[in-house]
């Protein structure tokens, strides 16, 4: 038999929803509403939020723990190409430290191909409705 622990109240799940919609981590939550990650991790789950979780290999020298917060929509072909622009721009900093130019580099080529992913996936909108008309169409024939 499971072991449940305290019921949530609606104004902890509230909490909770204002709380993630801020950015905050499940750990974050978690410390700041007293409960456990795990907790915080199934309630976000079931109230329909989404929570991905990146861990490192067991070969990794780190044992740290990520967290992706999915955003509500896709950012625009726009803002990353702004993205692009500022890391070169920054790039031209003498000052910077090989982390930051890893740092920044790693910006510009996630962001390149983002772009190209996102038009990948707008063709593959465009494909989908061109289909779902011809279907539309094929079931008045009949």
């Amino acid at each position: 038999m499971m072991v449940k622990g305290k019921p949530w109240s609606h104004t902890e799940v509230k909490q909770l929803q204002e709380l993630r919609h801020d950015g905050k981590t499940v750990k974050e939550i978690a410390t700041l509403m007293g409960k456990s990650p795990d907790s915080v991790k199934q309630k976000l789950r079931r109230i329909g939020l989404k929570v991905v979780t990146l861990q490192n290999s067991k070969g990794s020298t780190t044992s740290i723990e990520e967290e992706l917060i999915l955003p509500d929509d896709l950012p625009s072909i726009e803002m990353a190409l702004l993205k692009i622009a500022a890391a070169m721009t920054a790039l031209e900093n003498p000052n910077l430290t090989k982390t930051d130019i890893m740092r920044l580099r790693t910006l510009i080529q996630t962001s390149t191909i983002y772009q190209k992913r996102f038009a990948e996936y707008v063709g593959y909108r465009q494909i989908e409705r061109k289909v779902n008309q011809a279907i539309e169409w094929l079931k008045k024939e009949k």
